[in-house]
C-alpha cells in the first residue's frame, strides 16, 4: 500500500523540524496543512519532537505551528483523546504512563524488548526510566497519533540527524508495529531529496540489512 499524502507530508515535517532550518520548517508546515491531514497528528508530531530533537528545535516547531494555527495550546490539548489533565497531573500519571510506556516499547522492539531494557540499563537506570515513562509512556503511548506513523516519523528525524544506531533500530520498529517492508521503502524515498545522496543511500543500506537483502 503506498504512502497516503498526508502521511508523506508529515515524514518530511518530522525530517525538517530534526535538521531544517526555520524556512524549511515554515514550508513544511504549509504543505502538511495543505494535505488536509488531521491538526491532531501535527500536534502530536511537534510534541514527540522533543525526545529525538532536543526542546530547542521542538520550540522552535510549536512556535511556527502556533503561528499557522493559531489556537491555543489549551484548546487543542483538549480536542485530542488523551485525558485533558495529562499534562497537568504527572505525579498522578506516573504509573499509567509506566504501564503504557512498557507495553509500547514492547510493540516497537519485539524479541529485542527485554535486551534494549537490560542494555539501557547498564547504561544508566535514570535512563531506563525515562525512555519507558517519559517517552514511550507519556509521549509516544498517546493515542492522538497512531503507533506506525510516530515509528516513520521517527525514522525520518533519526535519518535526517545521521542517527544510524537508533535509525536501525527503528526501521524494525515500524516493521514490528505493522508498516509495511514497502511503505517504509516508499518513506526513504520520500526522504531522499531532503536526506541528501550519502544519508539517503546509508538509509537503504540499513532498511536492506534490517530485511534481510
Amino acid at each position: 500500500m503506498p504512502l497516503d499524502p498526508p502521511t508523506r507530508s508529515l515524514i518530511l515535517l518530522a525530517a525538517a523540524i530534526a535538521a531544517g532550518g526555520e524556512s524549511d520548517v515554515r514550508d513544511a508546515f504549509a504543505n502538511a496543512l495543505s494535505s488536509e491531514m488531521p491538526e491532531a497528528w501535527l500536534e502530536e508530531l511537534v510534541l514527540q519532537s522533543y525526545l529525538f530533537c532536543g526542546f530547542p528545535r521542538a520550540l522552535n516547531a510549536a512556535r511556527e505551528w502556533r503561528r499557522q494555527s493559531p489556537r491555543a495550546a489549551s484548546s487543542a490539548e483538549r480536542e485530542l483523546d488523551a485525558p485533558a489533565t495529562e499534562h497537568v497531573d504527572e505525579a498522578d500519571q506516573v504509573s499509567e504512563w509506566r504501564v503504557r510506556g512498557e507495553a509500547t516499547c514492547a510493540a516497537v522492539y519485539g524479541s529485542m524488548y527485554e535486551k534494549l531494557r537490560l542494555n539501557v540499563r547498564d547504561l544508566h537506570p535514570l535512563l531506563d526510566e525515562w525512555m519507558i515513562v517519559e517517552g514511550y509512556g507519556k509521549v509516544l503511548g498517546r493515542a492522538a497519533l497512531d503507533l506506525p506513523r510516530r515509528e516513520l516519523c521517527i525514522i525520518a528525524a533519526c535519518a535526517a540527524t545521521g542517527q544510524d544506531r537508533q535509525l536501525h533500530s527503528h526501521l524494525h520498529g515500524a516493521l514490528n508495529v505493522g508498516v509495511e517492508p514497502q511503505m517504509v521503502r516508499d518513506a526513504l524515498e520520500v526522504l531522499a531529496p531532503v536526506l541528501g545522496e550519502a544519508r539517503a543511500r546509508s538509509a537503504r543500506l540499513l532498511l536492506a540489512r534490517v530485511l534481510g537483502k
